[in-house]
């Protein structure tokens, strides 16, 4: 079992593969947007901790009051992903991730680590399960089934902000709030134009490219969240299938 890892920094971020989508021939755009958006991150104190392998063996988190999520809370880190895929899978990789951001906050004297949680298990976010083995609870939910899972050190504890819990928009068009965070949105976003060109369908698409406009978001986000006929939808990203579906509602 390799046990070496590497950290994204200003200097070596050029050179190191992000993990989600690897490339050996060409690079994708998606990868070079967030390899853009993670050049402003990292000097705010957002990690990204991955297998120094060519694998999607990763943890992403940040300071909570620099994530880019409608989340609020004291001291506290926020956990967007953590991923392992395929041969190394079942090898003990995510608990030496989760490990290392927990003794990370401690050293930092953090208060807990936060992330977002549904009451069933959604695609794209991180297996709940596996965090609340950890000592993970919930700590805050939305109407709609989402919930804020947190491991406080000290007692206190973050919360959605009251704006992510509004679960609405005036707009009846398909509508959807995204940052560059993860690559897979880069091309998530180019194959909702095209679908929506070809059915003429109106969309709204909203990059969220500020701090202020991702804690002001009326609803959950980890760097995706989709509205129809005013009622929030998704945090997950689309397929054509699963947007046809929401169309049809």
């Amino acid at each position: 079992m390799c046990t070496d890892f590497v950290n994204l920094t200003a200097e070596n971020l050029g050179d190191e593969h992000l993990c989600c989508i690897i490339r050996s021939k060409k690079a994708h755009p998606g990868i070079e947007a967030k390899r853009q958006w993670l050049s402003d991150r990292l000097k705010e104190g957002h990690v990204f901790r991955k297998l120094n392998a060519k694998a999607t063996v990763f943890i992403e988190y940040a300071p909570l009051e620099t994530a880019w999520v409608p989340i609020i809370g004291d001291n506290y880190y926020y956990v967007y992903c953590l991923w392992v895929l395929g041969s190394y899978k079942k090898k003990g990789y995510g608990k030496l991730l989760m490990e290392y951001c927990l003794a990370d906050a401690k050293e930092k004297g953090k208060s807990g680590i936060c992330m977002l949680g549904a009451k069933k298990q959604k695609s794209w976010l991180s297996d709940q399960a596996f965090a609340k083995k950890f000592g993970f609870q919930t700590v805050d939910t939305t109407d709609n089934g989402y919930e804020l899972l947190a491991f406080s050190f000290d007692g206190t504890t973050p919360r959605f902000a009251q704006n992510a819990k509004a679960l609405k928009v005036e707009s009846k068009e398909l509508t959807i709030y995204y940052d560059m965070q993860c690559p897979f949105v880069f091309q998530t976003v180019d194959m909702v134009k095209q679908y929506c060109a070809m059915h003429d369908v109106s969309v709204s698409l909203m990059q969220v490219d500020t701090l202020e406009k991702a804690k002001s978001l009326p609803c959950v986000f980890n760097n995706w969240g989709v509205f129809y006929k005013g009622n929030f939808e998704t945090v997950n990203l689309l397929d054509a299938a699963y947007l046809k579906r929401i169309l049809k509602k």
